[in-house]
Formats: structure tokens, sequence, C-alpha cells
């Protein structure tokens, strides 16, 4: 075996620090808070023990409280923290024009904010690949970060959540620094380390347009000292490579996020892998995941399969395969209406009506899942109760 230089050396025993912490995190915790001693609570308080703090499972405000406020604001953010969940998914991230992060679903923000309304930007609206799909609207990228800020945010999926536009132009579009500012006020305000998940969005499509957003994020977590094996940001995104890239530039906790299992991460398609996420989720996959991440982010399809018609099957060995190799699993996304549940457990016809969905929760943490990202934080803290004292 060829020598090691000295810094790959030192990345090497960083990497195998973060996942031996990660393997006490998942598996020295029966269910409810890890037991922490004293210090070791001091400790979490400042981020210093890492993933070893966060209960399990670990409930993740999905783009904030998303359920209730539009979504990647900070008043979304604001309201998942009060609502008392671990962690929030503070930013997906997309880059400006001018190489600013901005948190949106998605770069196309025609479905996320009041950009239709604003006549100046009239002849933005285009129509461009993404990911391989045709897609018309208006993209961040076609934006400086001072025309971004004259925007508003809106409910994105008002027919399923007509309450949430109420808050239709309260809040504007938060850039990654300024999340970054508000993770350190709460943590002060509320004398306890205020966690964070941010997702980098079509890495490879932004990469082609000269916007790398790995190398960016990398810069923004240095600035703030955000870039450590125990700092309180989990960096997730859909591109393997993507997340293998971010292993070299910080030391941050990683989580590569997975779909369906027909679907083809878009990074592969790129470069011609042919593997899919049937292929990722097998225990040579999970062993090449494990070499560079710590996580993996499935969509909970993958946890338990559904039938032809959308209910439930048998779970599958996803759980005991990916902690076999040391990851833990934070499965997407949990919500509470009827639409979003599996037919058996919907209550009514309204398409904004609540299903039983704390029988769906049961289900999930009976798999052994780590957490789950939920719109409703409040919601899942409460089946994430009766689960533990169940």
């Amino acid at each position: 075996m060829a020598s090691q230089e000295p810094n790959e050396q030192a990345k090497n025993q960083a990497n195998t620090g973060r996942r031996a912490l990660l393997g006490a995190a998942v598996f020295g915790a029966g269910g409810a808070v890890l037991g922490l001693s004293g210090t070791a609570q001091a400790d979490a308080r400042h981020g210093g023990s890492g993933l070893k703090s966060l209960p399990r499972p670990t409930i993740i405000g999905h783009r904030g409280a998303s359920g209730y406020r539009p979504e990647h604001t900070l008043g979304s953010y604001q309201l998942a923290l009060d609502m008392g969940a671990h962690i929030v998914e503070a930013g997906d991230l997309v880059p400006t024009r001018d190489g600013h992060l901005v948190c949106r679903h998605e770069p196309e923000i025609g479905g996320t904010t009041d950009v239709a309304d604003h006549k100046e930007f009239t002849d933005r609206k285009k129509t461009k690949q993404l990911d391989g799909v045709a897609t018309t609207g208006w993209f961040t990228e076609d934006f400086t970060l001072a025309e971004l800020k004259t925007l508003r945010a809106i409910e994105r999926i008002p027919a399923n959540r007509p309450h949430n536009t109420l808050y239709n132009g309260h809040w504007e579009i938060p850039t990654f620094e300024e999340v970054l500012q508000w993770q350190d006020e709460q943590t002060r305000k509320r004398g306890k380390q205020v966690w964070i998940y941010p997702e980098l969005k079509h890495p490879t499509y932004f990469r082609k347009q000269g916007l790398a957003l790995e190398e960016r994020v990398a810069k923004v977590l240095r600035k703030y000292g955000r870039n450590k094996w125990n700092s309180p940001v989990i960096l997730q995104s859909f591109e393997p490579t993507s997340i293998q890239r971010m292993n070299k530039l910080v030391d941050n906790p990683l989580v590569v996020l997975l779909s369906g299992a027909s679907t083809r991460p878009w990074d592969f398609v790129e470069t011609g892998d042919p593997r899919t996420t049937a292929d990722l989720v097998k225990p040579a996959g999970l062993r090449e995941i494990a070499s560079y991440a710590q996580g993996i982010g499935p969509t909970v399809d993958l946890i338990i399969p559904k039938d032809a018609a959308g209910n439930f099957t048998k779970p599958s060995t996803l759980v005991a395969d990916a902690h076999r190799v040391g990851l833990i699993l934070h499965p997407y996304t949990m919500r509470n209406e009827n639409p979003f549940l599996p037919p058996a457990f919907r209550k009514g016809s309204d398409a904004d009506a609540y299903g039983d969905v704390f029988a769906v929760y049961q289900a999930y943490f009976e798999t052994g899942i780590d957490g789950v990202f939920t719109d409703q934080p409040d919601t899942g803290l409460l089946a994430r109760e009766a689960f533990v004292n169940g």
C-alpha cells in the first residue's frame, strides 16, 4: 500500500473519529436522549459532543415547520425551534447570479415566492433543463441577491395548506449566512445548541454553470467556524459525488439522500454510472457510502415499501443493513395531511384534513430509524414521546 501524505492521514483520522462517534450515537442509546454525563451535557450545549448530543429518534423540522408557515423562511425555522424540533432543516442551498447562497427548495422560485407579481422580472421567466426535466419559471441563478431580497415567500402547496397562505408575503428569502447568524442568536437565547441540516441542491447543475456549491458552502462554514466534526451543521445532498467532495473540504457530519429505488442520482446520470438507488442500498453500496459519509436520508418508502395501492408492506432490511456499517438513517418526509399518508391511515376526503399520522410514525419508529424529517415538528415530537415512553 502506498504511503499517505500527512494531510491525507489527518483526514482519515478525522473520518474514523466521526464514524466512531456516530456509532456511539446509533448504538449507545435506548431510544430516549442519549445518556450524557454532566461534563458531556455542558459540551453538548456548545456542540462539543457533536452528533452524540442528539436525542434518538431525532425530530427534524423539514424546511422549518413547513406544515404551518411558508417553507424556508426565518418564520418557519423559528416556529420549528419553538415547537421543540431537535434539528431544523434550515437551508436548501442554491446560488444567486452573484455567487451568494440562499435558502429555497429549488432554484425555480415561481412556486415559493411572489416573483410572478413583479413586472420588472417578467422577462426573467425561462424554460431550463433541471436535472433532465424541462422546468419553466424564474431561477435564482438569474437574480442578484439584492434582487431576490425584493421578493417575499409564499406557500408552496396551497391546495393542501390553505391556512399557510395567511402568511404569504411576511418573510424574505434568507441567505445561508443569515441562517448561521440566526443559529448563533438562537443558541445564545435558548442556552442550548441549535442544530441545522442544510442540503446542497442540484450540485452538478450549478457546477456546469460556474456556480459550484461545495466550495461556496465550505467557505461560509469556515468563515463561521462551523466546518468541524462536532459542528452543529449536518450537510446532505442527493448527489453522492457532492458529498464525497464535501468530505474533502470540511469535517461536518455528512448524509447522502436517497430517492426511489429505481431512480439514479443525477451525478450518476451525468458521469455514466449505471447504478440506481436500489444498488446504493445494498450492503456493498452502503459500505461505500460509509467510507465518506455518516448517514443516509432515504425516502420513507425505502424503509417500509408500499404496494400498488400505496399501503404498507413488510419493512425492508435497510435500517439493519445501514446500522451494520455505522450509518444513521434520517428518512423523509412525514406530513399530517391525508394525501401524504397511506390510504389505510387517511380520514375523510379533504386534501388538507389530518389522518392517523401517529400510527404511521409508530410504524416507522419501530423499524429502528434514528430520526425523521417532518413538516409538523409538534406532531413528530408527540409521536416520539408516545414511542419512547410506550
